[in-house]
């Protein structure tokens, strides 16, 4: 894993300097993007980033990539990894041409605001789950843009997942957190505990025959093999025999569903997001549009000035946030006026350069998520670019394999409310904070993809990663390792990465009235693909925070 390089603006630094303390900055020249002619794919995961590029080579295009990059993390990857979970896929296709695909996870058709005893039940075990939304959402993704044969593009998740590999030293550490909560299902803990309690170490090769098994089938049958044949039956079987909530009725009655992006600028540059049922995308274009209000310079970049105009339009975007986010299906949300211009210029005309504003409560309440999710983007010769956020919720979801599938299963369950528009209902999207995002040049050509895990963190992080290529003139890798914040109406506080808040900066913060809260962990990873501009070639970035890896060809 890099390490988190400490990149400081010129406006911070003079901060720093004005109260007598030294500061050293360093850029160096190493480590720069990976760099390729022909196409780059950027996830958290080596093996999962060249199967890709194999794809690629092979003649397949961005989407089919992002399909076997889908397949390969959820074998590889399998603490976020999935096909047992659900998310948002963009695709910007050459001939300018875009998509949202929306696979989030439903709640069964007897889920209710009243179904759990405790809440460890949903956040552990069978009840825990929603139906899984990724192999439909990429079959729908494969059917409208992809290349080569749907089972040709599975293969090398099926063969990785028949032939093993080795385990990481992450996945060692992760699963030494997991052992007192996983050892409790034998389908699980015998691929990753030893059948007991003994996680896996790093270099040992991680088998999975059952979940090879199951590829083999969606291969053959296509996706609905998994919410109608043999897959779909041993899950809803396993599910009956320990209390889970998921029926066969249940998964084939799940459909992937095609959606608009929603569109906006910044600064001259189209953006295309994720619309509802993930309230991420609203969120990016709605701050990014209160931003666009203020002139924001290079050399600026961590400054007092930047940190607060970054804080007061993540206030009143996830103050909107909280009270219109929800599924469409079950409510009217203004997504149009939230994303305008006007709104945005309204909003600006109540941020004062001087003081902190006030947190304002809505009435909707927020979700609960969990910052255990991945993203990978690509980008193929052609200019077509795919970006892609999924998850299983918390660190490997419920815990449960269902048996004979191999399926690690979610538990987006605990991402519903008992109250508001986030309250449980059969067959209902729970808010995501999800955010797969497309950047444009001004000439609508392809720029950058990009998108990151971190539950309520994620549109923060997104912004950050643009307004720094944007207004600040960072390269992709300095962009994506910068130090972040966070801030998301209520609580009402800063959380601010080690390095993200200098001194002077802090001091001047909290002065403002800003409430200053040290994170306890990184904020984010992110992924990213782009094109160079002037040479075409493309770039890739895997954050250094958790690590992975861009590949080209």
């Amino acid at each position: 894993m890099r390490t988190l390089l400490l990149l400081v603006s010129a406006a911070a630094a003079q901060e720093v300097s004005q109260s007598g303390l030294l500061l050293k900055a360093e850029r160096p020249l190493v480590a720069q993007a990976e760099r390729a002619k022909s196409g780059m794919v950027a996830s958290v995961h080596e093996i999962a980033s060249q199967v890709g590029v194999d794809v690629m080579k092979r003649g397949g295009n961005a989407v089919d990539a992002a399909v076997a990059v889908a397949f390969a993390l959820a074998v590889v990857h399998p603490e976020a990894g999935n096909i047992g979970g659900g998310g948002y896929m963009l695709v910007r296709m050459a001939d300018g041409s875009a998509t949202a695909i929306d696979y989030k996870e439903m709640a069964p058709g007897s889920a209710s605001p009243t179904m759990y005893a405790n809440e460890s039940e949903s956040r552990v075990g069978y009840k825990a789950s929603a139906v899984p939304g990724t192999v439909a959402g990429m079959e729908m993704a494969h059917k409208k843009f992809g290349k080569l044969p749907w089972a040709q593009v599975l293969e090398p998740a099926r063969r990785l997942a028949a032939k093993g590999f080795p385990a990481s030293q992450r996945m060692e550490i992760i699963l030494a957190l997991q052992v007192p909560v996983m050892k409790q299902f034998p389908e699980t803990a015998k691929i990753f505990l030893h059948g007991g309690a003994t996680p896996l170490k790093q270099g040992e090769l991680v088998v999975q025959p059952e979940l090879a098994a199951t590829i083999t089938r969606i291969q053959k049958q296509g996706a609905r093999e998994f919410y109608e044949g043999r897959t779909a039956e041993l899950i809803a079987a396993d599910m009956k025999a320990n209390g889970g909530t998921i029926s066969l009725e249940d998964l084939k009655a799940y459909k992937a569903i095609e959606r608009e992006p929603i569109r906006g600028d910044y600064r001259g540059h189209p953006i295309l997001a994720m619309g509802p049922s993930s309230s991420g995308g609203t969120a990016v274009l709605q701050m990014l549009n209160i931003l666009e209000n203020f002139a924001i310079m290079t050399g600026e970049e961590g400054s007092s000035r930047a940190r607060h105009l970054h804080v007061e339009a993540a206030r009143r975007a996830f103050r909107d946030r909280a009270e219109f986010s929800g599924d469409p299906a079950f409510f009217d949300i203004p997504t149009a006026r939230l994303v305008s211009k006007d709104h945005a210029k309204a909003l600006s005309g109540t941020v004062s350069m001087a003081a902190a504003s006030p947190s304002e409560r809505a009435a909707a309440g927020e979700a609960n998520e969990s910052g255990e999710t991945t993203h990978f983007s690509v980008i193929d010769a052609a200019g077509n670019i795919v970006s892609n956020t999924y998850t299983l919720n918390g660190f490997y979801g419920s815990q449960v394999i269902a048996k004979g599938t191999g399926v690690l299963l979610n538990d987006i369950m605990s991402g519903f409310g008992t109250l508001g528009r986030n309250a449980i209902a059969a067959s209902k999207r729970p808010v995501s904070s999800m955010s797969p995002v497309i950047v444009l040049n001004k000439d609508n050509s392809p720029w950058v993809a990009l998108g990151s895990p971190g539950s309520q963190t994620i549109p923060n992080t997104v912004l950050q990663v643009i307004t720094n290529m944007i207004d600040f003139k960072m390269s992709l890798r300095d962009a994506i390792e910068y130090p972040r914040i966070h801030h998301q109406n209520l609580p009402d506080r800063i959380e601010a990465e080690p390095a993200a808040l200098v001194a002077d900066v802090a001091e001047k913060l909290k002065a403002m009235g800003h409430k200053l809260h040290p994170a306890l962990r990184s904020q984010g990873d992110v992924h990213a693909v782009a094109v160079e501009p002037g040479t075409r070639m493309r770039l890739g970035w895997s954050d250094g925070r958790r690590g992975g890896k861009a590949i080209g060809y």
